[in-house]
């Protein structure tokens, strides 16, 4: 009986022991877990301090800004000074056109100032006038076809309805037949087209 008691003794004290030893053990392993966050606390304020000093400041801010309309207002300024060199270009290029045009069409009139120069000196000669007529007849010919080969046309008018956008009225001619009422009755100046477009109107009387 003395024995049983002795060893009942013994397994209160190691339990007593292993209590204690589980004391220990949690205590030293709360201890280590506060230890790790005291740890961790600075590096998280040194991280906070970071990313705090990576924020711009207000002049950093400006001096972005400024740089920014620097280089807006350096494209603008590009913009505009190539849009201007292109205006000119362009206004060159149409007003060397206009002139290569307008020396094309001399050049092409050069032949038939030849031909009146001769005409004119074969009057002084001879006094034949059915011989001037048929010179200035083929001089008026060379001179339509030298101005149609360029795009001229002339407008047939006489017995046409009066238009504004092609005729320009001189005269109203009363007149009893109702068929040339709002007519085109005669032509006192003709008129001419340059491919499609009116080159001059012509000047009509019309009919009422």
């Amino acid at each position: 009986m003395k024995k049983h008691e002795i060893k009942v003794e013994d397994i209160e004290k190691e339990n007593v022991v292993e209590k204690q030893n589980c004391d220990e053990t949690l205590q030293d392993t709360e201890q280590q877990a506060t230890d790790e966050e005291d740890d961790e606390a600075p590096k998280q304020d040194d991280a906070n301090e970071d990313e705090e000093g990576t924020e711009p400041t207000v002049e950093e801010k400006l001096e972005a800004a400024e740089q920014e309309i620097a280089r807006v207002k350096d494209m603008y300024l590009r913009s505009v000074a190539e849009f201007d060199n292109y205006r000119r270009r362009t206004m060159k290029e149409k007003a060397e056109i206009i002139l290569n045009g307008g020396a094309r069409v001399i050049e092409n009139l050069l032949p038939i100032l030849d031909d009146l120069e001769r005409a004119e000196a074969n009057t002084a000669e001879d006094a034949d006038v059915e011989t001037l007529r048929q010179g200035l007849d083929l001089i008026s010919k060379k001179l339509i076809d030298t101005l149609t080969h360029q795009g001229l046309k002339r407008m047939e008018t006489i017995g046409k309805d009066f238009d504004t956008d092609f005729h320009e009225a001189v005269a109203l001619v009363p007149t009893e037949d109702a068929d040339k009422k709002g007519k085109v009755i005669d032509c006192i100046s003709t008129g001419y087209m340059l491919g499609d477009r009116v080159l001059r109107h012509a000047k009509v009387a019309v009919g009422q």
